[in-house]
């Protein structure tokens, strides 16, 4: 008895002496442990922040999902009564759980069944489920369906479907953007997530009287893009059409506001659906108005007849005497068809879109002066918008043109653009001679709603007001009977535009293989609000830039004309002098002709 006693007093003293510890020395490391245990943190997702287009169509957004998940050893309690399963009636409650549940989401009876039976505590039973679907489920009350905070997430939905993917880009399954406006305004569009931490007991509920914290999510910001969704989905099916019909590989259109240089529409095609497209092979998730480089062929006549106008060298009026061929160096120079020798004004070279005459206007600049007006109008560098994967194109140096360079580069081969760069070189010319840089972001809108506009496009000019006209009507001339492209002309208003048909270089096989068509202009010619450039990459034949895109050009053109209601302007087109006589032409001494040295360069 006495070793029996002692004994028990022993074991008792070490239980006080344990209990004294934990009660009153380490009493508080023991409660904060405790509490550790019984605290549990969760992740509130933060909202990804829209995109909307200038008229407040919404190109891109977030929506909230909700994870369910089911308690086998409860479910099988639904509609019994009972508090625990049965063997003979777990079988009829697992259906009748599963018929309520399989509309909800979107999951077959038979299917659920098999995710309701067994012993599991926790089975996933959907991962997209939207809060409205979940308050209807949570509605029914069948015991062990309930969601799981923790895997709350948001998921990117696109309206707009094929029509804008390629411009405003995509968001990836773990929730980084993969392209586009998505990626280019991530900084603006992403939010902050919050956290929010609560006692649970046992059983994973929630203590009401225990401690609690929440740091709430802040959303991204809204988007506001400078495009219009009416322009851009017009514009992409219009495309989309003629891609089609032509058999081409690709194409783009780009839409500019002529005075702010905003971009109202930038299709691209081939396109892609960004709701379930994404990680499909073979898809072309770029946007080739940005992307693509190509050479421009005769668009870029226009600067190489502004450069010659404003540096004096010659005048719309400066007779040219066109040979069907034109040596330089080892190659032999022609233009798109054979001819006897022509005699035209520089306005008529550009209007017939004469190689030849543009290599002859080219030789009265130095080639230095010739790169610094393609520089200035844009070539050789980003447009200055910041898209992702945006290309700078390609103009070498001058002191690097061989002879033959020195020719091609002034009709528009031997150096490459994107169809943004293309489109700016005519905007630059429908605004006076004044370079606006592009711009795709308008505004960005807190989540406080206060709006922060994007600051107005810089403009730097490049060539003077009076060359911007004499080059303006010069291309009127292109759009008319006597000219290349009378497929773009836009019954009751004045158009000026330019045709392109170049040689295409492929990477693919590592030379020219087929050929870029293309055309641009601006209307109404003689008070510009618009610019429009249509770029087809090897269509089938005939493959000329009027045949495969004047019609393009013509149907967006009129369209946008009447979406953004500008008004015929009325005036009459000016009369311009497109041939000369080959007496007075041979008679002038300002002729631009073969083997004669011009004396101003």
């Amino acid at each position: 008895m006495r070793a029996l006693t002692v004994a028990v007093i022993f074991v008792l003293s070490i239980f006080g002496a344990q209990l004294v510890r934990i009660q009153g020395f380490d009493a508080r490391a023991v409660a904060a442990e405790a509490e550790s245990q019984r605290l549990t943190a969760q992740i509130i997702p933060a909202m990804r922040g829209q995109i909307l287009s200038a008229d407040g169509t919404v190109l891109a957004s977030s929506e909230e999902r909700e994870v369910v998940v089911a308690d086998q050893t409860a479910v099988c309690t639904y509609d019994t009564g009972e508090n625990t399963c049965a063997p003979e009636t777990s079988a009829a409650a697992v259906l009748a759980a599963a018929q309520k549940l399989s509309p909800l989401l979107g999951t077959p009876t038979s299917t659920l069944v098999e995710q309701l039976t067994g012993t599991s505590r926790y089975r996933i039973l959907s991962k997209n489920v939207t809060p409205l679907t979940w308050n209807t489920i949570a509605a029914l009350g069948i015991p062990g369906i309930a969601r799981d905070r923790r895997e709350t997430r948001s998921e990117r939905t696109y309206p707009q479907g094929t029509t804008t993917a390629a411009l405003v880009g995509y968001v990836l399954d773990n929730g980084d953007p993969g392209g586009g406006v998505e990626l280019m305004a991530d900084k603006e569009l992403q939010g902050t997530p919050g956290k929010q931490t609560y006692e649970r007991g046992r059983d994973g509920t929630a203590i009401p009287a225990g401690e609690s914290s929440i740091t709430p999510a802040v959303d991204g910001r809204d988007v506001t893009l400078t495009i219009n969704s009416s322009l851009q989905w017009y514009a992409q099916n219009a495309l989309a059409q003629r891609i089609k019909e032509t058999k081409a590989e690709s194409g783009t259109v780009v839409i500019m506001n002529a005075k702010s240089g905003d971009l109202l529409s930038v299709a691209s095609y081939p396109t892609f659906d960004p709701n379930g497209d994404i990680g499909r092979k073979g898809l072309q998730l770029d946007n080739k108005a940005f992307s693509d480089v190509f050479e421009p062929g005769s668009t870029a006549k226009i600067m190489t007849m502004a450069a010659a106008l404003q540096e004096k060298t010659v005048t719309p009026l400066t007779p040219v005497v066109i040979p069907n061929r034109l040596q330089r160096y080892d190659e032999n120079f022609k233009d798109s068809h054979e001819h006897p020798t022509e005699y035209r004004t520089v306005a008529g070279t550009l209007a017939e879109s004469s190689n030849i005459g543009t290599i002859l206007v080219s030789e009265t600049l130095k080639s230095s002066t010739l790169e610094r007006y393609f520089r200035a109008f844009g070539l050789g560098r980003t447009s200055g918008v910041g898209y992702p994967g945006e290309s700078a194109g390609l103009l070498p140096p001058s002191d690097t043109w061989s002879g033959t360079k020195r020719a091609t580069v002034s009709f528009g081969q031997g150096l490459s653009v994107t169809a943004i760069q293309a489109a700016s070189v005519f905007q630059t010319i429908a605004n006076g001679g004044v370079r606006m840089d592009p711009r795709l972001v308008e505004s960005v809108r807190a989540a406080d709603g206060s709006v922060q506009k994007a600051p107005a496009s810089k403009g730097s000019r490049v060539v003077s007001t009076a060359t911007a006209t004499q080059v303006s009507q010069m291309l009127e001339g292109v759009v008319s009977s006597e000219g290349t492209a009378p497929e773009a002309e836009v019954p009751g208003y004045r158009i000026a535009g330019k045709t392109g048909t170049a040689d295409r270089y492929d990477a693919k096989v590592g030379g020219y293989s087929g050929h870029t068509a293309s055309f641009i202009g601006y209307a109404p010619a003689d008070d510009p609000q618009i610019v429009v450039a249509v770029i087809v990459q090897d269509p089938t034949y005939p493959y000329f830039g009027g045949y495969v895109a004047g019609p393009v050009f013509k149907d967006i053109t009129t369209y946008a004309l009447q979406e953004l209601k500008i008004p015929p302007t009325g005036a009459e087109p000016p009369r311009v002098q497109t041939e000369v006589d080959p007496r007075k032409a041979l008679a002038d001494p300002a002729t631009l002709r073969n083997g004669v040295k011009h004396p101003k360069r």
